[in-house]
């Protein structure tokens, strides 16, 4: 039997126990998790257990007097123990002249983080496009646009900034999909640009595909659509409304996420980058 004891969630304890229990073949041991153990009575418990059932405790405790307190109690009892964080973090802090914060749950903070932006950049790209548009209401965020107006690479900084996103094309004469016009108000964000601006990239792009693009790029045709797409954000009043001629990614990212409800926003990591 092996006790696994942590002020976080114990699973990367649990993953070094495993890891090492892989050297002895045909050992097969029960392995008990205990993560939030943030009390001395919690481990008074915990140690009481491991004696009955004679289990050895590993640990990765990183609050200095809790981790002092389970290893007087495990010697007091006569149970085995393993400290896996105290040792490294002396070691550590030697190494680096500075205190550890002895803050439980750091690294979940960071690795919920981590997957959280694995899920939003899968979102981004499930939901580019108009795609998969039953489920659009999931987004947080949902960007509305003519075609060059930055929707994808828009949609897929900010899922890397951890917001799940969507887009849906204005195309000319097609109204909106209905399941947008359910959707919250605040979710929604309408790009727009000026129609010079926008037919030099349409050109742009029409050049590199080698022609064969029909009207997408035609003067007249652009301005139509840049004026269908208005009338459409004009009438929702409250949509959101960018005008993105000439700014950068991150500029129209920046401005996006300060017109975001405060509900979803959330801590993001300044060391990300992009």
């Amino acid at each position: 039997m092996i006790y696994v004891i942590s002020d976080g969630t114990g699973r990367t304890a649990q993953q070094t126990v495993k890891a090492a229990l892989t050297q002895f073949k045909g050992s097969n041991p029960e392995i008990k998790r205990y993560g939030d153990i943030l009390n001395i009575q919690q481990v008074m418990q915990i140690v009481s257990r491991a004696k009955a059932e004679k289990a050895i405790i590993i640990h990765t405790l990183v609050t200095d007097k809790l981790r002092e307190e389970l290893i007087k109690l495990t010697r007091i009892h006569h149970v085995e123990s393993i400290d896996l964080m105290g040792p490294l973090l002396h070691r550590l802090s030697d190494h680096l002249s500075a205190n550890p914060s002895e803050e439980p749950g750091l690294y979940r903070v960071l690795s919920d983080s981590y997957f959280r932006k694995i899920e939003t950049m899968q979102f981004a790209f499930k939901h580019d496009d108009g795609k998969r548009i039953h489920n659009i209401d999931q987004a947080e965020i949902i960007l509305l646009g003519v075609s060059r107006t930055f929707k994808t690479p828009l949609s897929i900084y900010l899922a890397f900034r951890g917001w799940y996103v969507a887009n849906v094309p204005i195309i000319l004469n097609f109204p909106v999909p209905d399941e947008v016009l359910q959707i919250s108000d605040e979710k929604i964000y309408c790009l727009s640009t000026y129609p010079s601006r926008l037919i030099q990239l349409r050109r742009a792009r029409e050049e590199r595909l080698g022609g064969n693009t029909g009207n997408y790029a035609d003067p007249e045709y652009v301005r139509k659509e840049i004026n269908y797409a208005n009338r459409i954000f004009d009438s929702h009043p409250d949509w959101q409304k960018i005008n993105v001629t000439s700014k950068s990614i991150e500029e129209i990212a920046a401005e996006i996420i300060a017109l975001l409800p405060k509900k979803i926003i959330f801590e993001e990591d300044p060391n990300d980058e992009i």
